[in-house]
Order: C-alpha cells, then structure tokens, then sequence
C-alpha cells in the first residue's frame, strides 16, 4: 500500500519522505476509508522499515495527525483511526452521488430494475421475529473449534486449487449422512460442495435458463429464489400454494424449463407435498423436459413426525436436483451448501463453479466432514432441534395465551418458523400494524411480500414469526406487546 501510494504521487520530491509527505498520505488514505471505520494503522516502526525512514520521522506524522482528531493512539497498541472522522468522510462521499448512470450487461440492468433487498437487522427491539437467523448459543463452539484446529493443523503436500465440486472426503461423509437422514441415495460424484444454497441456485439459473424462458415457482415462495431465476431472463410463473404444498394440478398445459420447489416444508406456509402430487409433479418435468429444484433447506427440523422422504427419492432423479445447506444447522455465515445433481450435468456444474470461484474454502469443508464423520454433527442436530422445538412451543403457547381462537396457525410441524393469521386484522391494515409493533420494539414480517401478487390473495394479515434466536422471556413479551398494538390499532 504505501510503496503504491509512493509510486503515485510523482510530482513529489524524490528520496526518502518526510514526516509532512507521511502525515498528507495517511490523511489523505484516512478520509478516502482506506482503513475502513476504527481501522489499524501500521505500527511506527512497521511503517519506518516500510518508507525506508528513521521511526521518529513516523512519529511525529502520528503525533501530527492525532493533534488533528484523524487517529486515536495508546501507549503500546497501534493507531487507529477515529470513528467521528469516518463517519464524517463517508457522509460527505455518501452526498454526492454520481449523475452518471453506469452502462450495464443485460443481466445488470435486470438486476437493476428488479434488485433483491438486504437490510441490517434492527437492533434494540424487545423481539425480533424475523426469519432466517440462528442463536449464537445454539452455535457447537468447541466442537467446530476443534475440527478447525484438526483441519490446520493437517499439513497438505502443496497449497493448491481442489476439486472444484469440492473435497472428496466431505463429499464422502454428505453422501452417508444424506443416506441415512434423507434417504437420498447417490454417487459421491453426483455432490457439488456450493458456497451456501444461494450460489446452488445461481449455477442452476446459469446452466439452465435462458432469456424469455419460463420457471415455476411456489406462490408464496421463496424470493431470493425468484430473484435469482429472473435475473438471467426468465419469466416466471406463480403456481399457487395450500396446506398440501404446491398444487400440482395447475401445471397442467405450462411450459416451462424448470419448477422450483420446497416439497418437505413448504416456505413460507409449511405444507408437505403428498405423495400423489409428488409424483404429478415428476410426470410434469418429465413430459417437458424439466428439471425440478428441490430445495430441501430445514428439514433437520421435524417436530411431529419422521422427516418426509424427498423427491429425489422417488421414480428416476435425473430430473431432480437436490439442494441442501447447513445454514440452518450450524450458521449461515459459514456459506456451505451442498448439489445433488444428475450424473449427466455433474461435469457441467464442476466446469460452472470452477469458473465462479475455484471451489469453497478448504477448512471449513475439512471441519464440517470432521463433525459429520465422528457423529458431532448430528448430536448438535437433535441438540439444536429440541431446543427449537421448545422455543416453538413457547411461541404457540404465548399466541393462543394472547390471541385465542383470533389467530390461525401454520406450519407448525417443522422448520424454524409458523406462520400467523390474524384473521380480525384486514390486510388493508398491515403496514399500520407493522409500524405499531416496532414502536413498541417488536419486530414483524409479512407473508404477503412473498407473494408474486402485490398482496397476496389473502384478506387477513398473516406473519412469518421465526423465534430460533429468541428465549421463552423474549417470546412472551413479544408476543404480549403484538397483542396491544393489534388492539390499538382501531
């Protein structure tokens, strides 16, 4: 860094620089957040031996830009960089946007016109029902941490690329642990290791969709998913949803190249698809030449009965592929994911995650085939799955406690969410009731944004409540404080 920013200021006298030239650098990489915001700075003697200067010229560029409030300094740690002038440079960069308008692919301008949106979690709320996240202390610290340890510890003949569908000794534990949990029986070849089940979907997209081609997808369903299909062109067709999962009757007379589906645990409402309207749903893709994504994202979580067998189980698979992940298991910060494709696309996803990002990070493959071949895996599963069953009923109880026979249940027998009609609340009402219960430091989330449709079909207000991060204290309360803003909402 620092002999670039030499290098790039020629109009500087040559030789050795001084503490004033030091001091200019560092501000000026200071305000254009190079070090980000509280970002180290080298240590003076690092950065002397760096420049080729005596460490007191360092010094007193440090001593200088402290004087100014850019840097904070402590006897024995190195310079920081104050938070206040961060923020102040990254407000004025912020205010002055750019009027020129970026040409973009095709796809960029898809992706432009119709973006997928992220927002921080809110903080500070009494409880936060949103979907998607897990409890840090469900995290198995010591176990992970000693299979981490184990994999760095392990000294490879070279550091080079692997396998592009990932490491064969992950792929060979994935394979007997989809047997024996999911029935899902495969070739470790037929396993592509995905940098979480988003990027599975994207090679899916990319191998298998063109513009002006069609896709199916659950109404509600999973957004992302749809974002991810659309973006390279394709059209997408809504199928209706009920309590048995996609309606498979309505694919009569659709064309379409593939159909995207959540057959165990349908999301968000949580139907599982009957055997009868398994099958149809093969007879479709194959009768057009489909392929069916079967996204198998919670079923480790099963309260009521044994896990529902998948699609890939049934007939011949060489229309199916499978998507799994671990994000709901361990973390979603890890990105692992996992393909189960057919032998006749396997050489294509290799070549297509090859080109994407060589292959996913070594260590954590390493780790995470460590738990699943010693059997911490699935010890941490049923550990992780009693606790969500508690916290689930704890949700229930405080629903039915709050709202009695006014609220509707779904998707209660699995998964680490329910959904929650509140049938004397009219859609009509749901942005008020959203914006009542963050006042009131709760955090809610509608069904009805996943819907293809504006609103949805639906004429109550209906909720996706997750509660895997949240204790049985938390949980009541939120509920309680629902409970009021519903009520003040007349």
């Amino acid at each position: 860094m620092w002999m670039m920013q030499k290098r790039t200021n020629p109009g500087r006298r040559t030789g050795r620089m001084g503490a004033r030239q030091i001091y200019e650098a560092l501000r000026d990489q200071i305000m254009s957040l190079v070090y980000g915001t509280d970002g180290l700075l080298p240590s003076s003697r690092a950065l002397a031996d760096e420049m080729g200067v005596a460490r007191s010229t360092v010094t007193i560029a440090y001593e200088q830009l402290a004087a100014e409030g850019f840097i904070e300094t402590r006897h024995g740690a190195r310079p920081r960089v104050a938070r206040a002038v961060v923020e102040r440079g990254r407000t004025r960069a912020t205010s002055r946007p750019s009027t020129r308008k970026a040409r973009l692919s095709t796809f960029g301008e898809r992706l432009r016109q119709d973006p997928p949106h992220w927002s921080a979690p809110p903080r500070g709320l009494v409880a936060n029902f949103r979907y998607g996240e897990l409890s840090p202390s469900d995290f198995p610290v010591l176990a992970w941490k000693k299979a981490v340890t184990a994999a760095m510890a392990r000294k490879p003949e070279r550091l080079a690329y692997d396998d592009p569908c990932g490491a064969l000794r992950l792929r060979t534990a994935l394979q007997g642990y989809l047997w024996r949990s999911r029935s899902v029986r495969c070739e470790v070849d037929q396993i592509v290791v995905v940098n979480g089940s988003q990027q599975g979907l994207d090679i899916c997209a990319r191998l298998l969709l063109d513009a002006g081609d069609r896709f199916v997808m659950e109404d509600p369903g999973y957004q992302m998913a749809r974002h991810t299909f659309a973006a390279t062109g394709a059209v997408t067709v809504p199928v209706t949803v009920d309590a048995e999962g996609l309606q498979t009757e309505r694919l009569d007379g659709i064309a379409a190249r593939l159909a995207y589906v959540t057959p165990s645990h349908q999301y968000p409402l949580g139907g599982v698809m009957p055997i009868g309207r398994r099958h149809q749903l093969l007879a479709w893709a194959r009768q057009n030449d489909a392929y069916v994504i079967e996204d198998d994202y919670d079923s480790e979580y099963r309260y009521d009965t044994k896990p529902i067998p998948p699609l890939h189980t049934l007939e011949n698979s060489d229309n199916v592929i499978y998507l799994g992940t671990v994000s709901k298991t361990l973390s979603p910060t890890l990105r692992i994911g996992y393909l189960v494709v057919p032998q006749a696309l396997r050489s294509l996803f290799a070549a297509a995650k090859q080109i994407m990002d060589r292959h996913t990070p070594l260590i954590e493959q390493e780790a995470l085939a460590a738990m699943l071949e010693s059997g911490a895996y699935d010890s941490h599963v049923r550990r992780v799955r009693r606790r969500n069953a508690e916290r689930q009923q704890a949700l229930l109880d405080a629903l039915r406690r709050r709202f009695g026979d006014r609220v509707r249940i779904e998707g209660a027998a699995a998964g680490l969410h329910v959904v929650a009609w509140l049938d004397d609340v009219p859609q009509k009402r749901e942005d008020a009731l959203i914006e009542a219960a963050r006042t009131k430091g709760v955090g809610i989330y509608p069904v009805s944004a996943l819907f293809a449709g504006p609103r949805g079909a639906r004429k109550s207000v209906g909720l996706v409540m997750g509660y895997s991060v949240l204790d049985t204290a938390q949980i009541e309360r939120g509920c309680r404080l629902l409970a009021q803003a519903v009520a003040e909402l007349d």
